[in-house]
């Protein structure tokens, strides 16, 4: 039965993802110009320095564009990024998302005491817990499905991960999808298991 949830709550994610995002049109070349003041904390091509600011570069393009959509709307709230979109058109965030997503990411390293847990939730989950692997929308590697929408992780700062997975478990961020995914998966990880996961994430490539 918890796997039959979990196969239709997935199925339900890529559906809702999918028709969250418009046709992507965006012009990596033309975004390069915009994102002057996104390089003082992302970095300008996109690889962020500072662990508590996410890495955008070879991010998903759909992924991406509904991320600034959600922020700019106040969907999704992230204090850094108050009123720094406002001035920015549709075509804009477009143009910005597509020239992230066509730089190059970095990958950092795992705690080598954190890996076996980490990976044993990211490729297997927890059956006991009804958690599903993390392989299953975000790929063995961790690149992601960028036409569903599924953000790329590997690589991925694990200071931001694992405030992500907090926050989608304490309902803190909320712009997962009306089948709320993310929110039913992170209500199953314990603080060990986000650690364990974050670390595991930025390591992964």
């Amino acid at each position: 039965m918890n796997k039959l949830l979990v196969s239709l709550l997935l199925t339900l994610g890529v559906t809702g993802v999918a028709n969250a995002a418009g046709n992507l049109t965006g012009d990596a070349a033309a975004g390069q110009a915009k994102t002057a003041v996104c390089g003082a904390c992302h970095n300008p091509d996109g690889n962020s320095m500072a662990p508590n600011f996410p890495k955008l570069a070879g991010q998903g393009e759909r992924y991406l564009e509904k991320q600034l959509h959600d922020i700019k709307s106040g969907k999704r709230t992230v204090l850094e990024m108050t009123g720094m979109l406002a001035a920015f058109s549709d075509q804009d965030l477009a143009d910005i998302a597509a020239y992230f997503s066509s730089q190059k990411g970095s990958v950092g390293a795992a705690d080598p005491k954190l890996v076996e847990r980490g990976e044993a939730l990211f490729r297997g989950g927890d059956i006991d817990k009804g958690l599903p692997a993390c392989t299953g929308c975000h790929s063995p590697n961790g690149a992601g499905i960028a036409l569903a929408g599924f953000p790329h992780l590997g690589g991925q700062h694990a200071t931001y991960v694992a405030k992500q997975l907090t926050d989608f478990r304490e309902g803190n961020r909320t712009n997962d999808g009306d089948a709320t995914t993310m929110r039913t998966i992170a209500a199953k990880l314990s603080n060990k298991d986000i650690e364990a996961l974050s670390s595991y994430i930025q390591g992964l490539h």
